[in-house]
C-alpha cells in the first residue's frame, strides 16, 4: 500500500480547486473531502438526500461501523445547495456520467491526475483528502486530541504520524539542535 501525503500547501489546494472546476462533480468531491474528513469509501455512499437542506451529516463509517454527526460548514453548505439543487433526492450524492455512483479507482483517478498536473512533488491520493483535513485542522486549532477524536484514533501519536506532523517535529528538533 502507497502512504499518501496530506495536501500542505494552502496555494496547492486552490490550484486543485482551479484545476478541478472544470467539472463541478470533481470540484465538489474535492472541497467535500477536505472539509469534512472522511475516508473516500463514506464520501461515494452519500446519497443527495444526505446533504440535500441538512446542517447536519449522518453516517455509519464503513470501516469502524461507528455513528459519526458532524456539521456542515457554511462555506461546503453553499458549494453543496448548488450542487444539489435540481438533483433527486435518491441519486447518489457524486455521479459518473453513466449516472452511476463514482467509485473510489473513478475518485483516484481525479485526484491524482490534477495533483500530477500541477506538479505536486508529494504522493497524492483521495486519503489525501481526509489528510489534508486533519493537517489544517491541526494547523489551526493546535488541538490532537480534538482531531484524534475526530479521526477515531486510539491515541494522539497514531494522530501526529498520520498527518505527517510528527516528522516535521521531529526534523525541526534536529534543526534546532546542536551542542
Amino acid at each position: 500500500m502507497n502512504i499518501v501525503q496530506p495536501i500542505r500547501d494552502r496555494e496547492n489546494i486552490e490550484k486543485m480547486k482551479a484545476v478541478l472546476k472544470r467539472k463541478k462533480r470533481d470540484l465538489v468531491l474535492f472541497i467535500f473531502g477536505i472539509n469534512c474528513g472522511l475516508r473516500i469509501s463514506d464520501i461515494l455512499r452519500l446519497d443527495v438526500s444526505d446533504v440535500k437542506g441538512r446542517d447536519f451529516i449522518e453516517i455509519r463509517e464503513k470501516k469502524t461501523n461507528k455513528n459519526k454527526r458532524f456539521p456542515i460548514n457554511p462555506e461546503l453548505k453553499v458549494v453543496l445547495e448548488d450542487f444539489v439543487k435540481d438533483r433527486d433526492p435518491d441519486e447518489p450524492l457524486f455521479i459518473t456520467q453513466q449516472h452511476n455512483r463514482l467509485d473510489r479507482n473513478q475518485a483516484y483517478r481525479i485526484i491524482s491526475r490534477a495533483a500530477k498536473l500541477l506538479n505536486i512533488p508529494d504522493r497524492i491520493g483521495t486519503h489525501s483528502l481526509r489528510k489534508t483535513f486533519g493537517y489544517h485542522h491541526y494547523i489551526q486549532f493546535d488541538n490532537i486530541e480534538l482531531l484524534q477524536k475526530i479521526f477515531n484514533h486510539s491515541y494522539s501519536a497514531i494522530t501526529l504520524r498520520y498527518i505527517g506532523i510528527e516528522q516535521d517535529i521531529i526534523d525541526e528538533s534536529y534543526m534546532n539542535f546542536y551542542l
